[in-house]
């Protein structure tokens, strides 16, 4: 399907409107531009010589706020009358072209000392995403980043399923330090029983390799809880240290059945 061509209105009104309001953005930024405007702006590439103003204002009508928009599934957007496939197709690139950016910006080993820091670090990871989805951030004894990326989408809760990939990741960048964060798509970062078991999973599996959790971040699109900073996390790692005292061998030193060590053994022989 073909973008619509909406009549050319008669006489010159619209003559050098696009050359304006392309001056407007560059001397002023994105910020000086209503919501419908920069929809307008961003349409000039995939209408080349139609008014897109009308447009900017029927998507806002639609689905009622800028990021809503670009949020709108590919479908949904071809239903808005003059929108057609590339006009579909570009505005769906915006959220993922900013992902990629700020993921891209933040390569390069850079230093964290904080939840609020590694908050920055992973949180473009969940740009754009209506699903759950697992980051990994491992950094070294000095606090430089080692790795950062998706290790799992879906449930958090399926934790067995990436926790292996945790510890093979933590031991090929021989990381001390490790901040797991996930997302919570339904708006709030409040822990769930699921969050907690997959925790004290992966909190278990990385303490037989040496390498300590230091947080575990639930990141919505405008709020976060941090386990480290509300308790929680603390909670676990006692919990832990009665569980191996409990369960410690004295004549031989070590865990009664803990599988996580034999991994951790195995990948050490490896290295």
């Amino acid at each position: 399907m073909g973008e619509s061509r909406p009549k050319k209105p008669k006489g010159n009104i619209h003559a050098g409107h696009r050359q304006r309001m392309k001056a407007q953005f560059l001397k002023n930024g994105m910020a000086s531009l209503e919501p419908h405007v920069v929809l307008e702006l961003l349409l000039y590439y995939s209408i080349p010589q139609e008014d897109t103003n009308p447009l900017g204002h029927r998507l806002i009508d639609r689905f009622g706020s800028l990021s809503a928009v670009f949020d709108a599934p590919y479908e949904e957007l071809l239903k808005v009358e003059g929108i057609g496939e590339k006009s579909a197709v570009l505005i769906k690139m915006i959220p993922e072209i900013c992902r990629r950016y700020q993921e891209d910006r933040e390569q390069g080993g850079e230093r964290v000392f904080s939840s609020e820091e590694a908050l920055r670090l992973v949180r473009p990871k969940f740009f754009g995403r209506k699903t759950e989805a697992v980051v990994l951030l491992l950094l070294d004894s000095q606090g430089k980043t080692l790795y950062c990326d998706v290790i799992n989408e879906g449930s958090v809760n399926a934790a067995p399923i990436y926790t292996n990939q945790v510890v093979r990741l933590a031991a090929q960048y021989e990381a001390s330090t490790a901040v797991l964060a996930h997302n919570h798509p339904s708006g709030r970062p409040m822990p769930t029983s699921g969050d907690i078991a997959a925790t004290r999973h992966v909190l278990w599996a990385l303490d037989s390799l040496g390498v300590l959790l230091y947080d575990h971040l639930i990141v919505t699109e405008t709020d976060f809880l941090s386990m480290n900073g509300c308790g929680l996390l603390q909670t676990l790692y006692e919990e832990h240290t009665e569980e191996k005292e409990r369960r410690l061998y004295p004549e031989q030193g070590q865990m009664a059945g803990d599988q996580p060590n034999l991994l951790a053994e195995e990948l050490k022989q490896k290295k």
